[in-house]
């Protein structure tokens, strides 16, 4: 009977993390988390945990060694976070047996999403029109970056019905962004064709949280997890160059009239107003709880003014980091509060947020011939500026929690 409890816990336990992995947690905090959650059931396991795969291995017995592993194909939607995030906090404490564990993960795994799929265009529209009034508020740009934003909503709605699809959503998105922005700045005969139009629509794409989880993995020596993560970032914007590029050839357009220079149209005001439209485009895209909204808003602000402040009083590609620093230390702090949202589902919508204005895909497309004045250590820079931050503040957050103990 003892053997069977101890199987239940360690399958209960692989399968805990692999929903962990789904969730974007790093492997270090899923190993971590495990082995709480281990202590808290009174059996040494051993943990081997990669992205997509987790593997638990009881200690051995007169009857042998119980080992379980487990794997998700897909991620975990944004509202089954929460959820999930309250079981693990659980499960550390000690307060879930395995059978009400499985039984919990199967009911998060199926839960339907809050609102119908029109709801969740309509989302991602708004959601792109705050990005477009942060990074470049100018009347058009506000426009396109509305309707293409519904384009591309649409786009991966029809795109989450195929098991197939979703890995031709970037580059088809990509790739009908650009023709539309190239095509209207044609027609309008405009002198160039703004970058920072182009990244609002795309911004569910840009891997922020893959580029930040392969620098806290790397650096905890995870080299495999770590390494698979910045691979597939940088993959994925591929990806999204490829589609802007081939864009641009089609209709002949060359790539230095790509232009990133930053404009304002509409006044000061409109990025801090942008920031609270994306953060209604978040509610409704991702469908967290209605609870959640004021949380979002106070992270977010509190993200986009170390940013913006950062920007001025360091220079742009330090601006990501300082976001990033806020941003966790900020997520931390809040979390700790009562009925407070966990903090990982904090940190994410934020990545979103800071990712884009760290430039990250403009310093890409422009290695590919965009103003020719960029280099790949400018890319980097910009890319892991914000991961970088982000990280730091989870190691100074670790450092005062010790230093109370």
């Amino acid at each position: 009977m003892e053997n069977l409890s101890h199987g239940q816990q360690i399958r209960f336990l692989a399968r805990l993390g692999s929903a962990m992995g789904a969730a974007n947690y790093p492997v270090t905090l899923i190993r971590q988390m495990l082995a709480r959650s281990s202590a808290a059931y009174g059996v040494p396991n051993d943990f081997l945990a990669l992205p997509n795969t987790v593997q638990v291995v009881g200690p051995a017995t007169g009857s042998g060694t119980t080992m379980k592993s487990a794997h998700l194909d897909a991620d975990l939607r944004f509202d089954q976070t929460f959820p999930l995030a309250r079981l693990v906090t659980a499960t550390m404490g000690g307060k879930v047996a395995p059978a009400e564990g499985d039984a919990k993960l199967d009911e998060i795994l199926a839960m339907p999403t809050r609102f119908p799929e029109w709801v969740t265009v309509l989302g991602y529209g708004v959601w792109s029109a705050g990005l477009g009034l942060v990074l470049e508020p100018t009347p058009l740009n506000l426009l396109g970056a509305t309707v293409l934003g519904l384009m591309v909503g649409l786009i991966a709605v029809v795109g989450r019905r195929s098991d197939v699809l979703p890995q031709l959503v970037p580059v088809t998105s990509a790739f009908l962004v650009a023709t539309v922005c190239i095509a209207v700045a044609e027609y309008l005969d405009l002198e160039h064709i703004g970058l920072r139009a182009l990244i609002p629509p795309l911004a569910m794409f840009l891997p922020g949280a893959a580029i930040t989880l392969a620098v806290i993995e790397l650096t905890s020596r995870d080299t495999i997890s770590g390494s698979s993560r910045l691979v597939g970032g940088f993959m994925q914007l591929a990806q999204l160059v490829f589609g802007i590029l081939i864009a641009a050839q089609l209709f002949g357009e060359d790539t230095a009239n790509l232009s990133s220079d930053p404009l304002n149209k509409i006044g000061p005001w409109a990025p801090w107003v942008g920031v609270a439209v994306y953060a209604v485009g978040v509610m409704l895209f991702l469908a967290p709880p209605a609870s959640f909204l004021p949380w979002l808003l106070l992270i977010s602000y509190a993200a986009y003014t170390a940013q913006y402040v950062g920007d001025l009083l360091l220079g742009s590609y330090a601006s990501g980091f300082c976001g990033g620093l806020v941003l966790t230390i900020g997520a931390l702090t809040l979390a700790r509060r009562p009925a407070a949202p966990p903090a990982i589902t904090m940190i994410l919508p934020g990545f979103w947020l800071l990712v884009p204005g760290s430039m990250g895909l403009i310093g890409i497309a422009e290695l590919f011939g965009a103003d020719g004045d960029s280099a790949l250590g400018v890319t980097f820079i910009s890319m892991f500026s914000v991961a970088i931050g982000l990280q730091t503040g989870f190691v100074l957050w670790q450092l005062v929690r010790r230093r109370r103990v």
